[in-house]
């Protein structure tokens, strides 16, 4: 999945949490996160966020230390 789809999906979910108390709205955000995306859209997200996270709302990135990060992947 390209980084621009991760990126619009993580944004849907915040423009519709960010109509709830900011720490609610984190905490909702990253529990459908959490429960709905594989680990590899979330490893993807992490590498928008550690990348600076360009292009993502800011409730996204408040909710970060909420939001499980996959263990990374080894190759070979």
């Amino acid at each position: 999945m390209s980084a621009d789809k991760i990126v619009r999906m993580a944004n849907d979910i915040s423009k519709f949490m960010e109509s709830k108390p900011h720490a609610e709205g984190m905490t909702l955000l990253a529990a459908h996160i959490n429960d709905f995306w594989e680990p590899r859209m979330r490893r993807q997200l992490f590498e928008v966020i550690d990348a600076g996270g360009a292009g993502l709302r800011p409730l996204v990135l408040d909710a970060k230390g909420l939001i499980r990060r996959p263990t990374p992947t080894t190759v070979g």
